[in-house]
This record gives structure tokens, C-alpha cells and sequence, in this order.
């Protein structure tokens, strides 16, 4: 799939079949996320794969938008890290770029995704710290919703030329 198709079609699916989501797959994704770009290079992100079907129906009831968790075989929490970057706006944009970097690569190889946001919300992030027993030093992020997607949604149209400024407001 061409990059730019890639990020047009990309879509968050919130339904998915019982068929398992390979290693390899998980794999390839966690790669993904380890290339995105992050400020002075210190990739402050940490990953926990939950793949235990009573972990992710926990996490269904947990989170308040997360019931396709009860469908989805895997789930990737992006963590960030203050030992590797202690700034938490830098760990936070850091993250979100891996985030976006598995959903794309989801995309990519006919998987669905959809992004279930943690931070800012301290009770979210404090239920995950409890729920995974985070150590102090880490700030769970974002979590995504794996699965091989049971939905196809149409490419909305998104490109709104009135927010488009040059070189002033």
C-alpha cells in the first residue's frame, strides 16, 4: 500500500472477527512505532502488548471508550518513560507519534485499529498505572485496539482548504 493511501484510508475500527493477530504482526508494528520521530532522538516510549482475552475485557470496562476491546484479540499501551525524557509535553507528542506510526502500519497490512486515548485524563492513567502495576517512572499514553476489522468505512472527506493559512493568519 502506498504511503499516502495508507493515511487516507486509515479508519477507526471498532469491530473485528475472533481470528487471532499474529506475533508477527504485533512485531511488525512495535517496529513501526520504534521509527517514529521524537524530540532530540530519545524515543521515551515503552510498549506492553496485552493479549490475554481477560486482560483486554478488564480494559473494556476500565476505559470508558473501550467496549471493542471485549472483540479485538490485542491491544498496544504506549507508554512514555521520565528516565529516557523527562520533559512530559515532549514525552507525550513523542508517544502520540509512535501511536499514529501502529495505526498506520495496522492499516498497511489489513488490520484495524483504533486509537483509545489515556493522557490527559488522571483517571485513566491511574488505572492503568494500577491495573499493569507501572512503575513511577512511566506515563501510559495511548492505547490501541488490534484486531482483523469485521467493518469497512468509507474515505470521509477531511481537507478543509478555509484552515489553510500561509505565511500569517
Amino acid at each position: 500500500m502506498e504511503a499516502l493511501d495508507c493515511i487516507l484510508s486509515r479508519r477507526s475500527i471498532r469491530k473485528y472477527t475472533n481470528e487471532p493477530v499474529n506475533e508477527k504482526d504485533i512485531e511488525l508494528l512495535l517496529k513501526a512505532a520504534s521509527y517514529a520521530p521524537s524530540a532530540n532522538n530519545y524515543q521515551p516510549w515503552q510498549f506492553i502488548v496485552i493479549t490475554k482475552r481477560d486482560l483486554l475485557n478488564k480494559l473494556s470496562v476500565v476505559h470508558p471508550y473501550a467496549k471493542m476491546l471485549t472483540q479485538a484479540q490485542a491491544a498496544i499501551m504506549v507508554c512514555g518513560d521520565y528516565d529516557i525524557q523527562t520533559e512530559l509535553g515532549y514525552q507525550v507528542v513523542d508517544c502520540c507519534a509512535a501511536t499514529q506510526n501502529i495505526l498506520l502500519a495496522a492499516n498497511s497490512i489489513g488490520l484495524g485499529s483504533v486509537w483509545l486515548g489515556l493522557y490527559p485524563r488522571q483517571e485513566r492513567i491511574n488505572d492503568m498505572k494500577k491495573l499493569f502495576d507501572l512503575p513511577e517512572n512511566i506515563t501510559p499514553i495511548s492505547l490501541v485496539a488490534i484486531g482483523h476489522h469485521l467493518e469497512e468505512k468509507p474515505i470521509p472527506e477531511r481537507f478543509n482548504k478555509e484552515k489553510i493559512h500561509r505565511n500569517n493568519w
